[in-house]
């Protein structure tokens, strides 16, 4: 028997048995602010309770255990007949469960129902990330079937469920079902107009077969999928369920499932659809404007998501400060780390606030916040989901060289970190449609101008920001190559304004000196001396 050689000890307590909403500050007062009074109380005790769910240790060993064993593609039974099934981890049944049964797809039907789902899908990604793929599609499906009244009719009450049926079986038979989407093809990636799978007309009105393929296509054992096929009429949106009404399978050939950096417990299939039952959503040619809308949703999720992930990564980060020592004292306590702390911690508290006025946004529903919804979404993430991987990075390093083991959980952190810039459309797409919007939509442009003029004079910094916006957007000619530079103000622009409003003034102050002054530094732990760095840790820490 091996002797003992040593004590274990200046080890800092793993981070579980937490209210993780509680936990978090800015995203309590977030919610907050942006519900109504009278259902405050309801709604805290909801995220309260799912903020504990988050942080037990049986939900996030769940999270490790569906990340652990990928989903696996059984493309044919024993026999020999195709089947087209993918197999996942209990744990990823138990997860997923817990998110439909959160009602992070029942924003639609629900008072505040898109602050408070905001609120849990940000709480939820802290403990698997990969289940959000399924959840973000069902919640953002919605908006495309009320095109067409008789499909919403049919599917919303199924989609809005909290009930979660995993079985492949006729969707008129489940008490709740699941969405995916399937847009981008091999030779068109986002030009989805280059889409080649062709949409034939049946007899039957509104009803087509569908021949082609998608490159990718995202959680598929969903029990239907929003796919865009060229119609006689142009490109066009179509409902494909998994299994038809007479309880026979669709055809839906699964080729492969991609071999991922990050987000491994989701699986993301490349599929061929040959004769293919479909039902049309919306008019033919119309495909795009007929999925804008569930496009726009999907995108804040990505903003959500990765908010989630930043405040995860920065979690950890300060919890691990907090009961590590070196060189004398505790990390959190060394001014070099505690301006690491602090400025990583500002980023998270920025990309949170962000994302919940979005979410209300969508709960006000009149005409000037969906216009500023228009062009905030597609700014909103770009920027937060580029912040993600430094913040996630950073935050690892924090832990030295067990920030670099898997047993951390930084790791997956960094691997997810690139993904919600890439799907919904990369950088440029985002950018690319701001431009869109401040030259086609002078209303969106004047909604934002409305939004950041409600803090005019508040902070110099802000008002000489918004004076050098005002000279970049006076001139739109050729413009293209500044579209990143553009948005990018945009949404530091936006923030500081936000913060200045509703956060501490510690902090909206120390983001405007680093974010919008002259003295920013271009890696994380170069905040300009004589900032209250202490206070800005303290906020961000976790008390377990």
């Amino acid at each position: 028997m091996a002797g003992s050689t040593h004590t274990v000890t200046n080890q800092p307590p793993p981070l579980v048995g937490y209210d993780v909403y509680g936990a978090d500050r800015a995203l309590t007062a977030a919610v907050e602010r942006h519900v109504d009074p009278a259902l405050r109380e309801e709604i805290h005790d909801e995220l309260a309770a799912l903020g504990r769910t988050c942080g037990s240790a049986q939900v996030q060993e769940w999270g490790v255990q569906a990340n652990e064993n990928p989903p696996r593609l059984r493309t044919h039974d024993r026999h020999g007949r195709r089947i087209d099934e993918v197999d996942f981890h209990p744990a990823w049944h138990r997860v997923l469960g817990k998110g439909v049964s959160a009602g992070l797809t029942a924003a639609w039907t629900r008072p505040a129902g898109h602050v408070r789902r905001a609120a849990a899908f940000l709480l939820w990604t802290q403990v698997e990330a990969g289940n959000c793929c399924p959840l973000s599609m069902t919640h953002a499906a919605v908006p495309a079937l009320r095109t067409d009244p008789e499909l919403a009719a049919e599917w919303e009450p199924r989609l809005t469920s909290m009930v979660y049926d995993r079985e492949l079986r006729p969707a008129h038979l489940k008490a709740g079902a699941l969405f995916g989407m399937g847009m981008t093809e091999k030779q068109g990636g986002s030009d989805v107009r280059a889409n080649t799978t062709a949409a034939r007309p049946l007899a039957e009105s509104g009803t087509y077969t569908l021949t082609g393929h998608k490159w990718f296509c995202s959680a598929p054992m969903s029990d239907g999928f929003l796919v865009l096929a060229q119609a006689p009429d142009g490109l066009t949106c179509f409902l494909v369920p998994r299994v038809l009404a007479d309880g026979s399978r669709n055809t839906f050939l699964l080729q492969r499932l991609k071999d991922k950096l990050g987000n491994r417990s989701n699986a993301s299939a490349e599929v061929e659809f040959d004769g293919t039952w479909a039902r049309r959503v919306g008019e033919e040619g119309r495909g795009v404007s007929t999925i804008i809308e569930m496009v726009a949703a999907t995108r804040l999720d990505c903003v959500l998501g990765s908010a989630g992930l930043m405040r995860q990564a920065v979690a950890q980060a300060v919890h691990h400060c907090a009961h590590r020592e070196a060189f004398g004292g505790r990390l959190l306590d060394k001014p070099l780390m505690r301006n690491v702390l602090a400025d990583l911690a500002l980023e998270s508290e920025a990309a949170t606030t962000l994302a919940l006025r979005l979410a209300a946004a969508y709960d006000d529903g009149s005409e000037q916040e969906r216009a500023l919804l228009r062009i905030a979404v597609p700014a909103a993430k770009y920027w937060v989901t580029k912040r993600c991987t430094p913040v996630t990075v950073e935050a690892a390093e924090c832990l030295g060289g067990n920030g670099y083991v898997e047993e951390s959980g930084l790791p997956r952190l960094v691997r997810e970190s690139p993904l919600n810039s890439v799907w919904e459309g990369a950088g440029n797409v985002q950018a690319l449609d701001v431009l869109r919007a401040l030259r086609r939509e002078p209303e969106a442009l004047n909604a934002y101008l409305l939004e950041i003029g409600e803090t005019r004079g508040a902070d110099h910094r802000l008002d000489a920001a918004v004076k050098d916006l005002f000279t970049e957007l006076a001139d739109l000619e050729d413009v293209e190559p500044r579209a990143r530079r553009l948005t990018e103000r945009l949404s530091l622009i936006l923030q500081a304004s936000l913060l200045i409003r509703h956060a501490p003034p510690e902090v909206a102050d120390t983001f405007c000196a680093s974010r919008l002054g002259n003295d920013a530094g271009t890696t994380f732990g170069t905040l300009p001396p004589g900032l209250p760095l202490k206070s800005l840790v303290e906020r961000a820490r976790p008390e377990l």
